[in-house]
């Protein structure tokens, strides 16, 4: 299975932002623009509906060598052959979820304080996602904004590859970088863009220099 390749830009899908696009354009584009992970995520729909959605996305993101993961629904993930799953503090237990998906599976843990990071690190996990960084409108039950600080102070907490989300645009995705993020995910930045290609190249001309700088 794929591992997770860091520093990363990861897309987190939203239909809803894609105004009128397909889901599956828009990742195509995303994928040409650099994304180098995409995380479905799709809260309304049933278990066939969302399966039919991942299948049609894991096409384009297999041409691109780039992993899939499916947010929340470990069956989701089993049915189409995901590469992992990305997992909320109140989804299906991480060591559950690891037994489920074998020891080759990507598993992301979202985590939005301190306590969370302490308390996951003894969980097979391999990225956390650290949210919100920047207060965001595309997820509204979240914790207070983390800001750079947070970043930082979570960064001293693990060794684990870090993923910011919230609130990540072009402008500020650098300084999430280096304050110690390994990567970023981004939901409107991409999908809500004329051009998701394009804002997807700019996202990692910003990331590609702190990558750089760590090898």
């Amino acid at each position: 299975m794929t591992r997770v390749a860091l520093p990363c830009l990861c897309l987190v899908t939203d239909r809803v932002l894609c105004r009128g696009r397909s889901l599956v354009a828009v990742v195509e584009q995303a994928l040409a623009g650099g994304v180098t992970m995409v995380q479905v995520r799709e809260k309304e729909l049933d278990t066939e509906a969302f399966i039919a959605v991942a299948r049609a996305v894991h096409a384009c993101t297999r041409r691109s060598g780039v992993p899939l993961i499916i947010n929340d629904r470990v069956e989701v993930a089993l049915a189409v052959g995901a590469e992992g799953v990305h997992l909320g503090q109140r989804d299906r237990p991480v060591v559950e979820a690891r037994r489920e998906l074998g020891a080759g599976a990507i598993i992301g843990l979202s985590v939005e304080s301190e306590a969370d990071v302490i308390a996951a690190e003894g969980w097979p996990v391999d990225y956390y996602g650290i949210s919100p960084v920047f207060a965001t409108a595309t997820k509204r039950d979240h914790a207070p904004a983390l800001g750079l600080d947070g970043v930082r102070r979570l960064r001293m907490l693990t060794r684990r590859p870090l993923i910011g989300i919230g609130g990540i645009q072009a402008d500020n995705a650098g300084a999430v970088m280096e304050a110690g993020a390994d990567g970023v995910a981004v939901v409107s930045a991409v999908c809500a863009a004329d051009d998701p290609e394009a804002a997807a190249r700019g996202l990692a001309a910003v990331i590609r220099p702190v990558r750089e700088e760590r090898t």
